[in-house]
């Protein structure tokens, strides 16, 4: 799955580069990526519920919030109920995971949790067992274009063991620095959706960006798997 970032999207032309990504099947966006940062959590602050809102009014592409937020407890469940796909709140904030998934998902969405590269993945096993997603940081949450950290996909592996032998049912997402030559490493780790900004909306033609990334990662998944 492939599911561009809108953060490296032109914000002036918003509903153009949104319908860029979602047109013909093999070029079409999985789900369309929104960060929401708040200016604390994170240094940096982009947008909140009512441009969300705006947004599932123009498209059909499920809709994938990932909330770089203080109190996500507080103010998640508000961009579930507004229709967003998955709804991911960062651990390091939350300060019931269990139960906010819980509502995340009264409130019609999946539930997805974020995890820092700093962050012990092993800590939050028993978490995850309540949880649809898991997103795994490659860069430090606050800004698009940094570099990749590959020391984070011990987390992806770990993650698809857990999956595949059952202990936990959910998907992996990893976000941050994703393009054509990190895509095929982290599809190999197990990963199952990418997050990819500038790889996608800095390309000439963000379709068929999409097309190439997930020619690259599928194979790399299937070899992996095998």
């Amino acid at each position: 799955m492939i599911a561009p970032s809108i953060l490296s999207a032109d914000f002036a032309r918003l509903a153009e580069e949104i319908s860029a990504v979602g047109g013909e099947p093999g070029k079409r966006a999985d789900w369309l990526h929104v960060d929401v940062m708040d200016a604390h959590f994170v240094p940096n602050l982009t947008l909140g519920l009512p441009v969300v809102e705006s947004i599932l009014k123009t498209t059909d592409i499920p809709i994938d919030c990932h909330l770089m937020i203080d109190d996500p407890d507080r103010w998640a469940p508000g961009y579930a109920e507004a229709g967003a796909h998955n709804v991911t709140v960062h651990v390091e904030a939350a300060h019931d995971p269990v139960n906010l998934a819980k509502d995340l998902r009264a409130a019609g969405a999946k539930a997805g949790l974020a995890i820092k590269p700093g962050t012990n993945f092993d800590d939050y096993v028993e978490v995850l067992k309540h949880y649809d997603t898991l997103l795994v940081m490659s860069v430090e949450p606050g800004f698009g274009g940094q570099k990749f950290m590959a020391e984070v996909l011990d987390k992806a592996r770990k993650a698809r063991q857990l999956v595949d032998t059952g202990h936990l049912k959910l998907l992996v997402e990893i976000d941050g620095g994703i393009n054509a030559e990190t895509i095929e490493q982290a599809a190999e780790a197990g990963v199952d959706c990418f997050v990819a900004g500038s790889a996608v909306y800095n390309a000439e033609d963000p379709a068929q960006a999409i097309e190439a990334l997930r020619a690259t990662a599928a194979p790399a998944f299937a070899h992996a798997r095998a």
